[in-house]
Protein backbone atom coordinates (compact mmCIF):
# COMPACT_ATOMS: atom_id res chain seq x y z
CA UNK A 1 0.00 0.00 0.00
CA UNK A 2 2.83 2.39 0.87
CA UNK A 3 4.45 1.62 -2.50
CA UNK A 4 1.20 2.49 -4.32
CA UNK A 5 0.80 5.77 -2.40
CA UNK A 6 4.37 6.75 -3.30
CA UNK A 7 3.67 6.05 -6.96
CA UNK A 8 0.51 8.17 -6.93
CA UNK A 9 2.36 11.07 -5.29
CA UNK A 10 5.14 10.73 -7.87
CA UNK A 11 2.55 10.70 -10.66
CA UNK A 12 0.91 13.91 -9.45
CA UNK A 13 4.28 15.61 -8.98
CA UNK A 14 5.42 14.60 -12.46
CA UNK A 15 2.22 15.89 -14.06
CA UNK A 16 2.65 19.23 -12.27
CA UNK A 17 6.24 19.45 -13.48
CA UNK A 18 5.24 18.61 -17.05
CA UNK A 19 2.45 21.20 -17.01
CA UNK A 20 4.86 23.81 -15.62
CA UNK A 21 7.49 23.10 -18.27
CA UNK A 22 4.90 22.98 -21.08
CA UNK A 23 3.41 26.30 -20.01
CA UNK A 24 6.64 28.23 -19.62
CA UNK A 25 8.32 26.80 -22.72
CA UNK A 26 5.66 28.48 -24.81
CA UNK A 27 6.41 31.77 -23.10
CA UNK A 28 9.96 31.77 -24.48
CA UNK A 29 9.27 30.22 -27.90
CA UNK A 30 9.47 32.88 -30.65
CA UNK A 31 6.10 33.99 -31.97
CA UNK A 32 3.03 35.81 -30.75
CA UNK A 33 -0.49 34.31 -30.75
CA UNK A 34 -1.99 37.79 -31.03
CA UNK A 35 -0.08 38.41 -34.25
CA UNK A 36 -1.28 35.08 -35.65
CA UNK A 37 -4.89 35.81 -34.73
CA UNK A 38 -5.04 39.36 -36.08
CA UNK A 39 -3.02 38.70 -39.22
CA UNK A 40 -3.29 41.60 -41.68
CA UNK A 41 -5.61 43.47 -39.30
CA UNK A 42 -2.79 43.85 -36.77
CA UNK A 43 -2.38 47.26 -35.14
CA UNK A 44 -0.71 48.04 -31.81
CA UNK A 45 -4.06 49.15 -30.35
CA UNK A 46 -5.89 45.98 -31.43
CA UNK A 47 -3.00 43.83 -30.25
CA UNK A 48 -3.04 45.43 -26.81
CA UNK A 49 -6.83 45.03 -26.52
CA UNK A 50 -6.62 41.36 -27.53
CA UNK A 51 -3.82 40.67 -25.05
CA UNK A 52 -6.04 42.04 -22.29
CA UNK A 53 -8.98 39.97 -23.58
CA UNK A 54 -6.91 36.77 -23.59
CA UNK A 55 -5.21 37.58 -20.29
CA UNK A 56 -1.75 37.66 -21.92
CA UNK A 57 -0.97 41.02 -20.33
CA UNK A 58 -0.68 39.39 -16.88
CA UNK A 59 2.59 37.96 -15.46
CA UNK A 60 3.39 34.43 -16.63
CA UNK A 61 3.32 32.90 -13.14
CA UNK A 62 -0.15 34.37 -12.50
CA UNK A 63 -1.42 33.02 -15.83
CA UNK A 64 0.02 29.59 -15.01
CA UNK A 65 -1.74 29.53 -11.62
CA UNK A 66 -5.07 30.49 -13.22
CA UNK A 67 -4.58 27.93 -16.01
CA UNK A 68 -3.67 25.17 -13.55
CA UNK A 69 -6.68 25.81 -11.31
CA UNK A 70 -9.00 25.81 -14.31
CA UNK A 71 -7.32 22.66 -15.67
CA UNK A 72 -7.85 20.80 -12.38
CA UNK A 73 -11.55 21.74 -12.53
CA UNK A 74 -11.78 20.35 -16.07
CA UNK A 75 -11.72 23.71 -17.85
CA UNK A 76 -8.93 23.50 -20.45
CA UNK A 77 -9.52 27.03 -21.71
CA UNK A 78 -10.70 28.35 -25.06
CA UNK A 79 -8.82 27.95 -28.32
CA UNK A 80 -7.40 31.23 -29.59
CA UNK A 81 -7.86 30.14 -33.20
CA UNK A 82 -11.13 28.21 -33.20
CA UNK A 83 -12.87 30.25 -30.48
CA UNK A 84 -14.37 27.15 -28.86
CA UNK A 85 -13.56 25.28 -25.60
CA UNK A 86 -10.46 23.11 -25.92
CA UNK A 87 -12.20 20.03 -24.50
CA UNK A 88 -14.84 20.34 -27.22
CA UNK A 89 -12.18 20.77 -29.90
CA UNK A 90 -10.03 17.76 -29.00
CA UNK A 91 -12.71 15.60 -27.39
CA UNK A 92 -13.65 13.75 -30.61
CA UNK A 93 -10.01 13.42 -31.71
CA UNK A 94 -8.56 11.89 -28.53
CA UNK A 95 -10.21 8.45 -29.01
CA UNK A 96 -8.67 8.10 -32.48
CA UNK A 97 -5.14 8.59 -31.11
CA UNK A 98 -5.85 6.42 -28.05
CA UNK A 99 -7.30 3.52 -30.06
CA UNK A 100 -4.35 3.70 -32.46
CA UNK A 101 -1.88 3.64 -29.56
CA UNK A 102 -3.67 0.74 -27.81
CA UNK A 103 -3.84 -1.33 -31.00
CA UNK A 104 -0.16 -0.62 -31.64
CA UNK A 105 0.74 -1.72 -28.11
CA UNK A 106 -1.25 -4.95 -28.46
CA UNK A 107 0.46 -5.77 -31.79
CA UNK A 108 3.89 -5.13 -30.25
CA UNK A 109 3.22 -7.48 -27.31
CA UNK A 110 1.58 -10.24 -29.39
CA UNK A 111 4.38 -10.32 -31.98
CA UNK A 112 7.54 -9.38 -30.07
CA UNK A 113 7.26 -11.73 -27.07
CA UNK A 114 6.88 -15.02 -29.01
CA UNK A 115 9.44 -13.88 -31.60
CA UNK A 116 11.97 -12.99 -28.90
CA UNK A 117 11.43 -16.37 -27.21
CA UNK A 118 12.00 -18.20 -30.52
CA UNK A 119 15.16 -16.21 -31.26
CA UNK A 120 16.46 -16.82 -27.74
CA UNK A 121 15.76 -20.53 -28.18
CA UNK A 122 17.82 -20.66 -31.37
CA UNK A 123 20.02 -17.66 -30.60
CA UNK A 124 23.29 -19.51 -30.98
CA UNK A 125 22.52 -20.90 -34.43
CA UNK A 126 24.43 -19.57 -37.44
CA UNK A 127 21.41 -17.94 -39.08
CA UNK A 128 20.71 -15.94 -35.90
CA UNK A 129 23.33 -13.38 -36.92
CA UNK A 130 21.48 -12.67 -40.15
CA UNK A 131 18.27 -12.09 -38.21
CA UNK A 132 20.07 -9.68 -35.89
CA UNK A 133 21.27 -7.62 -38.89
CA UNK A 134 17.76 -7.60 -40.36
CA UNK A 135 16.27 -6.66 -36.98
CA UNK A 136 18.72 -3.78 -36.58
CA UNK A 137 17.81 -2.50 -40.06
CA UNK A 138 14.08 -2.55 -39.25
CA UNK A 139 14.71 -0.54 -36.07
CA UNK A 140 16.29 2.23 -38.18
CA UNK A 141 13.30 2.70 -40.52
CA UNK A 142 11.38 5.93 -39.75
CA UNK A 143 7.67 5.36 -39.13
CA UNK A 144 6.52 7.97 -41.65
CA UNK A 145 8.59 6.35 -44.45
CA UNK A 146 7.32 2.89 -43.53
CA UNK A 147 3.78 4.26 -43.59
CA UNK A 148 4.23 5.59 -47.13
CA UNK A 149 5.59 2.21 -48.26
CA UNK A 150 2.63 0.37 -46.68
CA UNK A 151 0.14 2.74 -48.33
CA UNK A 152 1.75 2.28 -51.76
CA UNK A 153 2.22 -1.50 -51.55
CA UNK A 154 -0.83 -2.67 -49.59
CA UNK A 155 -3.19 0.23 -50.30
CA UNK A 156 -2.61 1.31 -53.90
CA UNK A 157 -1.07 -1.84 -55.40
CA UNK A 158 -2.57 -4.81 -53.53
CA UNK A 159 -5.87 -3.07 -52.58
CA UNK A 160 -5.81 -4.56 -49.06
CA UNK A 161 -7.30 -1.28 -47.79
CA UNK A 162 -8.41 1.97 -49.34
CA UNK A 163 -6.15 4.91 -48.32
CA UNK A 164 -8.22 7.89 -47.22
CA UNK A 165 -11.47 5.92 -46.78
CA UNK A 166 -11.62 6.67 -43.07
CA UNK A 167 -14.48 5.15 -41.07
CA UNK A 168 -15.61 7.03 -37.96
CA UNK A 169 -15.41 4.96 -34.77
CA UNK A 170 -18.82 6.28 -33.67
CA UNK A 171 -20.50 4.96 -36.82
CA UNK A 172 -18.73 1.63 -37.44
CA UNK A 173 -16.22 0.61 -34.77
CA UNK A 174 -15.19 -2.62 -36.53
CA UNK A 175 -14.61 -0.73 -39.77
CA UNK A 176 -12.64 1.90 -37.87
CA UNK A 177 -10.37 -0.76 -36.33
CA UNK A 178 -9.84 -2.37 -39.77
CA UNK A 179 -8.84 1.00 -41.21
CA UNK A 180 -6.32 1.89 -38.48
CA UNK A 181 -4.64 -1.56 -38.48
CA UNK A 182 -2.14 -0.54 -41.24
CA UNK A 183 -1.30 2.62 -39.27
CA UNK A 184 -0.86 0.60 -36.08
CA UNK A 185 1.41 -1.87 -37.88
CA UNK A 186 3.44 1.06 -39.21
CA UNK A 187 4.09 2.36 -35.69
CA UNK A 188 4.58 -1.14 -34.26
CA UNK A 189 7.17 -2.62 -36.65
CA UNK A 190 10.23 -0.63 -35.49
CA UNK A 191 9.17 -1.07 -31.85
CA UNK A 192 8.75 -4.83 -32.36
CA UNK A 193 12.32 -4.99 -33.65
CA UNK A 194 13.48 -3.00 -30.63
CA UNK A 195 11.62 -5.26 -28.18
CA UNK A 196 12.84 -8.46 -29.83
CA UNK A 197 16.46 -7.32 -29.65
CA UNK A 198 16.13 -6.24 -26.02
CA UNK A 199 14.16 -9.25 -24.85
CA UNK A 200 16.29 -11.78 -26.74
CA UNK A 201 19.40 -10.43 -25.03
CA UNK A 202 17.65 -10.54 -21.64
CA UNK A 203 16.54 -14.15 -22.13
CA UNK A 204 19.96 -15.28 -23.37
CA UNK A 205 21.62 -13.67 -20.35
CA UNK A 206 19.25 -15.62 -18.12
CA UNK A 207 20.18 -18.82 -19.97
CA UNK A 208 23.71 -18.48 -18.60
CA UNK A 209 22.52 -18.24 -14.98
CA UNK A 210 23.29 -20.81 -12.28
CA UNK A 211 19.65 -21.82 -11.79
CA UNK A 212 19.44 -22.74 -15.49
CA UNK A 213 22.47 -25.01 -15.20
CA UNK A 214 20.85 -26.58 -12.12
CA UNK A 215 17.63 -27.20 -14.06
CA UNK A 216 19.57 -28.85 -16.88
CA UNK A 217 21.47 -31.00 -14.38
CA UNK A 218 18.11 -32.29 -13.11
CA UNK A 219 17.22 -33.44 -16.63
CA UNK A 220 14.92 -30.58 -17.70
CA UNK A 221 14.46 -30.13 -21.47
CA UNK A 222 15.37 -26.94 -23.34
CA UNK A 223 11.72 -25.95 -23.71
CA UNK A 224 10.94 -26.59 -20.04
CA UNK A 225 13.93 -24.52 -18.93
CA UNK A 226 13.01 -21.69 -21.29
CA UNK A 227 9.29 -21.50 -20.58
CA UNK A 228 9.17 -22.58 -16.92
CA UNK A 229 12.33 -20.93 -15.57
CA UNK A 230 13.89 -18.37 -17.90
CA UNK A 231 10.86 -16.63 -19.37
CA UNK A 232 9.51 -15.12 -16.14
CA UNK A 233 12.86 -13.65 -15.10
CA UNK A 234 13.62 -12.57 -18.66
CA UNK A 235 10.30 -10.72 -18.87
CA UNK A 236 11.16 -8.39 -16.00
CA UNK A 237 13.33 -5.97 -18.02
CA UNK A 238 10.92 -6.33 -20.96
CA UNK A 239 8.02 -5.05 -18.84
CA UNK A 240 10.02 -1.93 -18.04
CA UNK A 241 10.95 -1.55 -21.70
CA UNK A 242 7.27 -1.74 -22.71
CA UNK A 243 6.50 1.12 -20.36
CA UNK A 244 9.22 3.22 -21.96
CA UNK A 245 7.98 2.37 -25.46
CA UNK A 246 4.54 3.86 -24.70
CA UNK A 247 5.95 7.38 -25.03
CA UNK A 248 7.41 6.48 -28.43
CA UNK A 249 4.10 4.91 -29.46
CA UNK A 250 2.25 8.13 -28.67
CA UNK A 251 4.79 10.22 -30.58
CA UNK A 252 4.84 7.77 -33.49
CA UNK A 253 1.04 7.64 -33.61
CA UNK A 254 0.82 11.41 -34.00
CA UNK A 255 3.30 11.35 -36.91
CA UNK A 256 1.65 8.38 -38.63
CA UNK A 257 -1.79 9.96 -38.30
CA UNK A 258 -0.62 12.59 -40.76
CA UNK A 259 0.56 9.92 -43.21
CA UNK A 260 -2.73 7.96 -43.08
CA UNK A 261 -4.86 11.11 -42.80
CA UNK A 262 -6.42 10.05 -39.51
CA UNK A 263 -8.46 12.73 -37.68
CA UNK A 264 -6.59 12.34 -34.40
CA UNK A 265 -4.60 14.84 -32.39
CA UNK A 266 -1.83 15.26 -34.97
CA UNK A 267 -3.47 17.75 -37.33
CA UNK A 268 -4.83 19.94 -34.54
CA UNK A 269 -1.50 19.80 -32.68
CA UNK A 270 0.56 20.84 -35.72
CA UNK A 271 -1.85 23.66 -36.56
CA UNK A 272 -2.00 24.87 -32.96
CA UNK A 273 1.79 24.96 -32.65
CA UNK A 274 2.11 26.97 -35.87
CA UNK A 275 -0.55 29.48 -34.75
CA UNK A 276 0.69 29.62 -31.12
CA UNK A 277 -2.68 28.38 -29.86
CA UNK A 278 -1.29 27.78 -26.36
CA UNK A 279 -4.39 26.39 -24.60
CA UNK A 280 -4.79 23.63 -27.20
CA UNK A 281 -1.09 22.68 -27.27
CA UNK A 282 -0.79 22.69 -23.47
CA UNK A 283 -3.88 20.49 -23.07
CA UNK A 284 -2.57 17.96 -25.62
CA UNK A 285 0.93 17.90 -24.10
CA UNK A 286 -0.41 17.34 -20.58
CA UNK A 287 -2.84 14.70 -21.88
CA UNK A 288 -0.07 12.75 -23.63
CA UNK A 289 2.15 13.09 -20.57
CA UNK A 290 -0.71 11.77 -18.42
CA UNK A 291 -1.11 8.67 -20.62
CA UNK A 292 2.63 7.98 -20.58
CA UNK A 293 3.00 8.52 -16.83
CA UNK A 294 -0.07 6.41 -16.01
CA UNK A 295 1.27 3.59 -18.18
CA UNK A 296 4.67 3.71 -16.53
CA UNK A 297 3.01 3.76 -13.12
CA UNK A 298 1.04 0.61 -14.06
CA UNK A 299 4.27 -1.00 -15.29
CA UNK A 300 5.98 -0.23 -11.98
CA UNK A 301 3.07 -1.72 -10.06
CA UNK A 302 3.16 -4.86 -12.25
CA UNK A 303 6.89 -5.08 -11.64
CA UNK A 304 6.20 -4.84 -7.91
CA UNK A 305 3.61 -7.62 -8.11
CA UNK A 306 5.59 -9.98 -10.34
CA UNK A 307 9.08 -9.58 -8.87
CA UNK A 308 9.40 -10.36 -5.13
CA UNK A 309 12.81 -8.65 -5.06
CA UNK A 310 11.16 -5.27 -5.63
CA UNK A 311 8.84 -5.84 -2.68
CA UNK A 312 11.88 -6.64 -0.59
Amino acid sequence: MKYLVKKIITLIGTLLLVSFIAFFLFQIVPGDPVTSILGTEYTPERAEAMREELGLDKPAIERYAVWLMDFVRGDFGTSYTYKIPVEELIGAKIPVTVYLAILTFVIIVIVSVPLAVIMARFGKKKYSKGFDIFNQSVMAIPSFFLGIVIIIVFGLKMKVFIPGAYVDYREDFAGFIRYIIPAAITVAIPKIAMMVKFMKKSLMNEMDSDYVRTAYSKGASDNRVLFCHVLRNGLMPAITMLGMIVAEIMAGSIVVEQVFNLPGLSAILVHSVSTRDYPVVQAIVVYIAFIVIITNCIVDILYYIVDPRVRG
